[in-house]
């Protein structure tokens, strides 16, 4: 079982009487930012030291909770161990801490107590040795934390628990080169700003087909940052990829689907912005919507691309690509998906050439085909499982 400790007790350095956890970072807090990262390197249970509640850290302990994980927070080493499973291995993590999903699941993957630690002298890192100082990040066994509980009250927790584990051995890994501009220790409000917004957008996930790896994804990680600098809204995300939409719909039923398929490609990429936004600001009713639109957009467009072409032939080619696209979705929830596989988002690209062509029914029969063979290769994939 993984556990996550975060600190959360330093006033930012900026901002006097403002918990440097619950500054804004990238359209959260950064503690939520934090808990994220650790419920993604699998953490179940998540204990916050706090000096104080504030409201925004009550708001910030309510949002993490939303994310399927047990919360509590505790002012001491003696609570934490209460509410700590005894066999809990702790990913800790120190007041301040910014860093990216690769470093903090590398560390959670560590087989025994580990803490990360870097040759930066910084003032901001704790120094666990003469040129040594840790990175904020540590694997620790829950008795260590039973350890700084058995200690006086009035010792810092942070502080007594990196030398608990420092005097026990814990191995020492020193924090990859490649990883350190991702990585530090922040408290102050334009620091938090200036990184906040690229390491969020970093974290939007790279989904394994090529239309959504390659295009996709890239878009909405580069709309991402100014949107949430503007703090743009994700129901305004959203309805303008609503509104891209129906024009691509009327382009399409006018006769002019090319141009159509043009403008249901923009309103694709609003959505998937909206949907990002939404994970982000842990908007569960608004991402599940937004993570919809695409396949609502792209059966629209074919069925009206059908419409227009070569009655009945052209509806049925559009029905079918239709069916065969919704069979081929939920094979996938459950397939191992491989990087040429159909996707929404490839069928409008599949479209496109041979729409500009004048081509409607080739377009098509070309995307139904497409979704057919990606279809019988992942049934297939299904048979040789044992």
């Amino acid at each position: 079982m993984l556990a996550g400790l975060i600190f959360a007790t330093e006033d930012a350095d900026d901002r006097a009487g403002v918990l440097a956890a619950t500054l804004p970072f990238g359209g959260l807090t950064l503690i939520e930012f934090q808990a994220r990262l650790l419920v993604a390197a699998g953490a179940t249970h998540i204990l916050l030291v706090v000096a104080r509640m504030t409201p925004e850290l009550l708001g910030a302990i309510s949002r993490i909770g939303r994310r399927g994980v047990s919360v509590d927070a505790v002012r001491s080493a003696r609570e934490a161990l209460e509410k700590l499973h005894p066999l809990a291995r702790v990913l800790v993590v120190a007041d301040g801490v910014v860093t990216t999903g690769d470093v903090v699941q590398a560390i959670a993957a560590a087989p025994q107590d580990t803490l990360l630690v870097t040759d930066q002298l910084d003032p901001r890192y704790e120094r666990v040795g003469a040129n040594v100082a840790w990175a904020g990040l540590a694997l620790l066994d829950c008795k260590r934390i039973a350890e700084v509980a058995a200690m006086p009250r009035d010792y810092d927790f942070q502080s007594t628990l990196l030398r608990v584990a420092a005097q026990a051995g814990a191995d020492q890994v020193r924090l990859d080169p490649q990883m350190a501009p991702g990585h530090s220790i922040e408290r102050s409000t334009q620091a938090l700003a200036a990184r906040g917004n690229g390491t969020v957008a970093a974290l939007v996930a790279k989904p394994p087909r090529w239309a959504d790896r390659f295009l996709l994804a890239p878009l909405v990680r580069l709309a991402l940052p100014p949107l949430m600098t503007r703090s743009v809204g994700t129901l305004a995300v959203l309805a303008a990829g609503v509104a891209a939409a129906l024009g691509g719909g009327l382009a399409i039923f006018l006769g002019h689907p090319a141009i159509g398929v043009v403008v249901a490609c923009f309103a694709i990429v609003l959505v998937n912005i909206a949907a990002a936004l939404a994970w982000v600001r842990d908007e569960g009713t608004v991402a599940h919507i937004a993570c919809y639109a695409t396949p609502a957009i792209v059966a629209v467009a074919a069925v009206l691309i059908g419409y227009g072409a070569d009655r009945p032939a052209g509806l049925i080619l559009a029905l079918a690509l239709v069916i065969i696209a919704a069979l081929l979705e939920r094979a996938a929830g459950s397939a191992e998906v491989r990087r040429l596989w159909a996707s929404p988002a490839a069928y409008p690209l599949v479209l496109l050439p041979l729409l500009a062509l004048g081509q409607p029914l080739a377009a098509l029969g070309v995307a139904a085909l497409y979704a057919t063979v990606t279809l019988a290769i992942a049934i297939e994939g299904f048979r040789e499982k044992p």
